[in-house]
C-alpha cells in the first residue's frame, strides 16, 4: 500500500528514538512577534548617547577653554609668588587689595621703565645702522673690486635693489603681514590683562579663596589643603628667588664684559641678558645673547665673537654648577627632575609649562614628602659606593699555602 502524503508527514517527524518532537506554532515566520523588547533596553540606549553627547559636549569646552585655563594656572604662580610681599604688607595693618595693587603697580613701573630704555636702545642703534648703511655698503663694494677685480658700484647696487621683484615683493608681503602682527599683539596685551587681573584677585583675596575652598573639606582634609598652600607659596617664591639671583650674577657678569670692550648700553644689555636667559625657558639664552652680539658687531666684529664665546661658557658654568646649587637650597629639588620636570612641561603646556614645571614639581615632591615612610640606612659600605672585597677562593688559598 503506498504512503500518502499525511503518513509520510508524521514519518519525518518522528524522532529516531520514539519521540515526537513539538509541533511549531503556527504562522512560519512570525514566530518571533511574541518575544518583546526588553523595558531597559531604550533607557539604555538614550543613556548612552546622552553620555556620548555631554562627552562631546565637554570635549568641545575644554579645546574652546583651554587659553583660559592656562592664563588662570599662570595667574594662580603669579599670585602665589607675590604672597609673601602681600602678606608682610598686610601683617602691618594694610589692607590686602591694596598691598597687592602697590606691588602690581611697582612691577609695573619696573617692567615700563626697563622697556622704555631698551626701547630707546634699539631705537637708536637701528638709526645709527641705518645712517652708517652706505659705509658698510661701500667698504663691501670696495672688497669685492679688489679681490675679483670688478666694477662694482654703489648706485648699480643700490638701482637693482630698488628695481628689483625681491624687494618688491618683500613690501607686499610686509604690508600684509601688518594686520596680523598687530592682532598678534592686541590678543597678546589682552591675555597680559587677563592674568593680571585673574593674579590680582586671587593675591587680594586670597584668605577667602582658601577659606571658600577649606568650607567644603572635613578638619582633617582642611589642613591638608592649607599646608599644601603654605607648601606652594614656599617653592614658588624659592623658585623665582634663585631665577633673580642667578639673572642678578648673569647681568653683572656680562656687563663686566661688555664694559671691557667698550660696547654701548652695557647696563640696559646686561639686564636684558639677565632676565631673558632666567625667565624665558629653552630659547631664552639664544635670545639675550642675540642682541649684545648684534650690538657688539657694530662697533667691531670681533667683538661679536668675543661675546658668543662668553655667552656659550657662562651658560655651560651656570647649567653644570651655579644652577644646581641655588636650585638645590631654594626649591630643594634635584638637578635631573628639575631637568625632566622642564622637558615635561614643555611638552604639555610649551613655553608656560617649562616656567611653572619646576615650582610645580617640588611642591609636589615637598608635599608628598610627609606621607612617605623612611627607615633608616644601614651602615652598609656598599650604599657610600664601596665595594666589598670578596672571599678568596679554594684555589687562591691553594696556592697561599704552597707558596708559603
Amino acid at each position: 500500500m503506498a504512503p500518502t502524503d499525511e503518513t509520510a508527514q508524521v514519518a519525518q517527524q518522528t524522532s529516531p528514538f520514539g519521540t515526537t518532537p513539538p509541533t511549531p506554532p503556527p504562522g512560519g515566520d512570525a514566530s518571533g512577534q511574541g518575544v518583546r523588547m526588553p523595558r531597559w533596553l531604550p533607557r539604555a540606549m538614550v543613556l548612552a548617547l546622552t553620555l556620548v553627547a555631554l562627552f562631546q559636549l565637554g570635549s568641545w569646552a575644554f579645546h574652546q577653554l583651554i587659553g583660559l585655563l592656562i592664563n588662570i594656572l599662570i595667574a594662580f604662580f603669579l599670585a602665589l609668588a607675590i604672597e609673601p610681599a602681600v602678606s608682610w604688607m598686610a601683617s602691618y595693618g594694610m589692607r590686602r587689595g591694596l598691598a597687592a595693587f602697590l606691588v602690581f603697580f611697582g612691577l609695573l613701573i619696573v617692567t615700563a621703565g626697563f622697556i622704555t630704555l631698551l626701547g630707546s636702545m634699539l631705537a637708536g642703534q637701528i638709526i645709527k645702522m641705518i645712517e652708517g648703511f652706505p659705509e658698510y655698503l661701500d667698504s663691501v663694494i670696495n672688497w669685492i673690486n679688489s679681490t675679483f677685480r670688478t666694477d662694482v658700484r654703489r648706485v648699480d647696487v643700490q638701482d637693482s635693489l630698488v628695481h628689483s621683484d625681491w624687494l618688491r615683493k618683500y613690501v607686499q608681503n610686509s604690508a600684509t603681514g601688518v594686520l596680523d602682527v598687530s592682532a598678534q599683539v592686541l590678543g597678546g596685551l589682552f591675555k597680559l590683562l587677563t592674568i593680571t587681573l585673574f593674579s590680582f584677585y586671587f593675591a587680594a583675596d586670597g584668605p577667602r579663596l582658601r577659606r571658600a575652598l577649606c568650607s567644603v573639606l572635613p578638619p582633617a582634609r582642611q589642613a591638608e589643603v592649607l599646608r599644601a598652600w603654605e607648601i606652594a607659596v614656599d617653592k614658588t617664591g624659592g623658585y623665582l628667588y634663585s631665577r633673580g639671583l642667578m639673572a642678578l650674577i648673569s647681568g653683572i657678569a656680562h656687563y663686566i664684559l661688555l664694559q671691557a670692550l667698550g660696547v654701548p648700553y652695557a647696563p640696559v644689555l646686561a639686564v636684558w641678558v639677565g632676565l631673558v636667559s632666567q625667565f624665558i625657558p629653552t630659547i631664552g639664552t639664544y635670545l639675550a645673547g642675540a642682541l649684545p652680539m648684534l650690538i657688539a658687531f657694530t662697533v667691531n666684529p670681533w667683538y661679536a665673537l668675543w661675546v658668543l664665546i662668553f655667552v656659550v661658557v657662562y651658560q655651560q658654568f651656570e647649567n653644570y654648577v651655579l644652577q644646581p646649587k641655588l636650585t638645590a637650597k631654594t626649591v630643594d629639588i634635584h638637578p635631573a627632575v628639575a631637568f625632566g620636570s622642564v622637558i615635561a612641561g614643555t611638552a604639555l603646556l610649551g613655553a608656560v609649562g617649562a616656567l611653572i614645571a619646576i615650582p610645580a614639581v617640588a611642591t609636589l615632591q615637598a608635599f608628598l614628602g610627609a606621607y612617605v615612610k623612611r627607615y633608616d640606612v644601614t651602615d652598609d659600605p656598599r650604599v657610600y659606593g664601596h665595594r666589598t672585597r670578596r672571599s678568596p677562593s679554594f684555589r687562591a688559598r691553594l696556592r697561599g699555602l704552597l707558596g708559603r
